[in-house]
């Protein structure tokens, strides 16, 4: 739901990138003049020499964070976030990305307009990964893809995929992509997987270059869970491009979009095929 009255928001910044204290000063500004009070995430502070609060309180306290940086800096944020509910707004510092596609020049008319509850939230969905690891759990999320492949370049990988406990495919090849709707036009699009509408209610399998040419995407309903697991050696779940994690011999990794729902916040005027038609250069 939307935020009647706007009072605090948290703010992160892209890593590594202390250029963009003045950018973050023009931001703090535009919602302090809207009295609006900022809270900036602890390492982006000291980032750029300032002070900082601890991120736990941020999504605590504030009504919406706020990215500035890319699409990279969003999905951390994201998933960083995802266990207190809280709306995104993605405030890009470079190029117009897929989900960043505010400008640090627009934020301030933005700003007014939501002030009066003139802005959209779009629901996407977040997959949910789980091993179990010395008979505990242990859970993931991923907001783009989750990503199984080998340890060794030489090596080719065995990947048993289940649907619901069924047995569906074998994979032979570098690994498998399991991708949202919001990362489809990610890795998932560069091995050749399909793009799917971001508010889908779907994930999408995709081989990568599978040693089988018949091998192809396949996009399943979000009800389905699915279950991949190796029998011949150890497999790397690589999370969002991000984070890493092996997969031991013998253990499984469970997969299904997640109950909750992320949060993005947009212009009221915002169209997905827009930003598509422009990041992919189609109709050129």
């Amino acid at each position: 739901m939307k935020s009647k009255i706007i009072k605090k928001i948290g703010v992160v910044l892209r890593p590594s990138t202390p250029e963009l204290k003045d950018g973050y000063i023009k931001m703090e500004t535009i919602f302090k003049n809207h009295n609006i009070e900022v809270m900036l995430e602890n390492q982006s502070a000291a980032m750029i020499g300032m002070s900082g609060s601890d991120f736990e309180n941020i999504c605590k306290e504030c009504d919406f964070l706020v990215s500035f940086g890319g699409d990279g800096t969003l999905i951390s944020t994201v998933r960083k976030s995802f266990n207190f509910d809280i709306p995104i707004l993605g405030v890009y510092a470079g190029t117009l990305g897929f989900l960043a596609d505010l400008s640090l020049d627009e934020l301030d008319g933005f700003v007014q307009k939501m002030i009066k509850n003139n802005y959209r939230i779009d629901e996407r969905a977040m997959l949910e990964a789980t091993v179990m690891k010395n008979s505990k759990k242990v859970k993931y999320y991923a907001f783009n893809d989750i990503v199984l492949t080998r340890t060794r370049v030489s090596n080719m990988i065995h990947i048993e995929t289940l649907i619901d406990s069924q047995s569906f495919n074998t994979y032979y090849g570098d690994g498998v992509i399991v991708s949202t709707p919001t990362g489809s036009t990610a890795y998932n699009l560069s091995a050749g997987g399909p793009v799917l509408f971001p508010m889908s209610n779907v994930f999408a399998l995709t081989p990568i270059c599978p040693h089988s040419l018949t091998q192809r995407s396949v996009v399943l309903p979000g009800k389905f869970a699915i279950e991949m697991k190796t029998s011949e050696e150890r497999a790397l779940i690589i999370i969002d491009g991000q984070d890493v994690h092996e997969l031991e011999l013998g253990e499984s990794v469970h997969i299904k979009l997640a109950a909750k729902t992320v949060k993005l916040i947009h212009k009221e005027e915002y169209n997905y095929f827009d930003v598509l038609k422009e990041k992919l250069r189609w109709g050129e």
